[in-house]
């Protein structure tokens, strides 16, 4: 797979959770994340239950509640879109402090921002315990068809690039005097752009050859890649199961 690319999501730690094999952790969020979307959202003590174990997850990482929520702010398109629906949802009327709200609309509000945020936190809990390069690694061992695996490494390898050329085409442009300040200067911005995608074309041929030139032939050689024990694979499988659990005896008693 090449070198190793660090990336913001990722803290570094020596903790059980980090040691993890990464198809442990990913295969276990999944199912993870499986079990809270069958939860019913009426046992709404379901869903703390879950964010509890979530936390402990994170007690055990040793990553800082603080960590966690700043990176908890991806949802919030989401979070609007689910404000609005007690208000644009048809059904039964409820007043909630002075406001006629539509109860089924106030459920799937509830629904949504219940385990989307459980979601997003898992996957947070999951880029900030496991480096990309390992994420990679994991979905292979897992057997992800490998041209999507092939497609997510090198957008993770040159994405860098890209930016980086865009970074020194805004230098380009400001040298020179322009700053976007109107839809007048839309002109400008769609030429750049235009420019960016040949020279990123261009350069993905150039890198293509290089590595077929190298021996590529369509899969990249894996330099230590790490097997899990079947200890490894029931520590990852704690926090599924447990979520399992819960999410039967929500069943039971609604």
């Amino acid at each position: 797979m090449g070198a190793g690319h660090a990336h913001k999501l990722y803290r570094e730690g020596r903790s059980p959770v980090h040691a993890l094999p990464a198809q442990c952790k990913i295969a276990a969020v999944l199912c993870f994340v499986l079990v809270v979307v069958s939860t019913p959202r009426e046992a709404v003590w379901a869903f703390g239950v879950y964010a509890v174990a979530l936390a402990a997850v994170a007690a055990v990482a040793r990553i800082p509640a603080g960590y966690v929520l700043r990176r908890l702010l991806i949802e919030i398109p989401f979070v609007a879109f689910a404000v609005l629906m007690p208000f644009v949802a048809d059904g039964e009327r409820v007043a909630v402090l002075g406001m006629e709200l539509s109860r089924p609309g106030l459920w799937g509000a509830w629904n949504i921002l219940a385990k989307g945020t459980l979601g997003v936190a898992a996957s947070v809990l999951l880029a900030s315990t496991t480096e990309l390069r390992a994420l990679l690694l994991g979905l292979q061992r897992l057997r992800m068809p490998p041209l999507l695996v092939q497609i997510a490494s090198f957008m993770i390898r040159y994405g860098d690039v890209i930016s980086d050329e865009m970074r020194r085409m805004r230098i380009a442009r400001q040298s020179r005097g322009f700053e976007a300040r109107g839809v007048r200067h839309w002109g400008v911005l769609a030429k750049s752009a235009g420019a960016l995608f040949i020279r990123s074309y261009e350069r993905g041929e150039r890198v293509h050859l290089a590595m077929v030139s190298r021996g590529y032939a369509g899969t990249m050689p894996v330099i230590d890649d790490m097997t899990a024990t079947r200890a490894q694979w029931l520590s990852a499988a704690a926090l599924p199961l447990t979520a399992l659990v819960v999410c039967l005896t929500g069943w039971m008693l609604i």
